[in-house]
């Protein structure tokens, strides 16, 4: 992040007088309301720009592709939170979003990068399956996980994989970024010993960096598709609650290892 010595706060986003919103430099409502959809709308307040057709298709299918993923880690803290505040929506879709990283949601953003670096080493005149292998040595080395690849459910293939590369296919999106996630999943094997394959945090930045979307903002297209699917967790949770039940199943699994006192658990 760029931190100088600016005292005038300034944007390029929005403006608005007593008649108009300006967005982007559309009138709010009559050039964007009933006109852009929402996921347009998303890449023109991040970009300036209106998507093309391809652009929207593949943003699209990614939203749709991670916004649900069933009882997840970063749901089950949005419902647990949500049972023991039910008056705070806000919070509990804050809850489910603040783990997001490394690991969960954020793996696309780091996956981007890896693409980006094999690029960059291909524009330098590196072959591709070259610089594909080179990548994940370095990562080895480094004995760093490799983002993007291999699911602890999906072993053989993730479903949405394919499916977003058809969709990119189809729309007439550039692949090269998608050829550039082929050939690290090419060499994962004889180099890390394991058959690891793509997973969804691989395919989304490989569709999506091939329509132009900023590899900085990555990690934002998970981040808004899950708050759709956290806010249908929380409206089902207010009419079935399941929060304090995951809560009490973790409680009966509990193992305590620490230290007791003399006598505790006789009667007295």
């Amino acid at each position: 992040m760029k931190i100088g010595k600016e005292t005038i706060p300034r944007t390029a986003i929005c403006t608005s007088d007593e008649n108009t919103i300006v967005v982007r430099g559309l009138d709010l409502c009559q050039d964007v309301i009933g006109h852009v959809s929402f996921a347009d709308y998303f890449f023109l307040l991040l970009t300036g720009r209106k998507p093309d057709a391809a652009c929207s298709a593949v943003l699209n299918a990614t939203l749709v592709a991670i916004a649900e993923h069933g009882f997840v880690p970063s749901v089950q803290a949005s419902r647990m939170t949500f049972a023991a505040a039910p008056d705070a929506l806000q919070g509990a879709v804050a809850a489910g979003i603040l783990g997001c990283g490394s690991v969960i949601l954020g793996a696309s953003e780091t996956a981007g990068r890896l693409f980006a670096d094999v690029a960059a080493r291909v524009d330098g005149g590196v072959a591709l399956d070259d610089a594909a292998a080179a990548a994940i040595g370095e990562l080895k080395a480094a004995r760093r996980s490799i983002p993007g690849y291999g699911h602890p459910l999906h072993k053989t293939r993730d479903p949405r994989v394919d499916r977003l590369i058809e969709v990119a296919t189809q729309a007439g999106a550039d692949l090269r970024y998608v050829h550039i996630a082929q050939a690290l999943e090419r060499a994962i094997p004889g180099i890390v010993g394991k058959d690891l394959r793509m997973n969804v945090s691989a395919a989304i930045p490989a569709v999506l960096m091939g329509v132009g979307f900023p590899v900085s903002s990555l990690r934002g297209v998970p981040i808004l598709a899950r708050t759709a699917g956290l806010i249908a967790h929380l409206a089902e949770e207010a009419e079935q609650p399941s929060g304090f039940a995951l809560s009490y199943q973790a409680t009966r699994e509990l193992q305590y290892e620490g230290v007791l006192p003399d006598g505790f658990g006789s009667e007295r």
